[in-house]
């Protein structure tokens, strides 16, 4: 499954949520991957609500198509405070 696929598939899930996936760094196959995902869905919830969240919108996915993710998850707000930049 492609990186822009699954950006989508959580895009569509979650409440107005942007998503960014790309492949995870120094991973060299395509089932390996990182995203950055902002919703405001995530209000109030504990990071591995956050987690639980994402995983539910990729649902099968996550056993048939994506080996590993790596997630970063972020209330609008959090995100901003982050500073707007994703993981690097």
């Amino acid at each position: 499954m492609n990186p822009a696929d699954v950006a989508d598939l959580i895009e569509s899930e979650l409440e107005d949520a942007d998503a960014t996936v790309r492949p995870a760094r120094d991973k060299h196959d395509e089932d390996h991957l990182a995203a950055t995902v902002i919703s405001p869905a995530f209000e109030g919830q504990s990071l591995v609500q956050q987690h639980q969240q994402v995983y539910d919108a990729l649902d099968d996915h996550m056993t048939t198509d994506i080996h590993a993710l790596e997630l970063s998850t972020y209330t609008p707000d959090e995100y901003e405070e982050h500073g707007g930049a994703e993981d690097e």
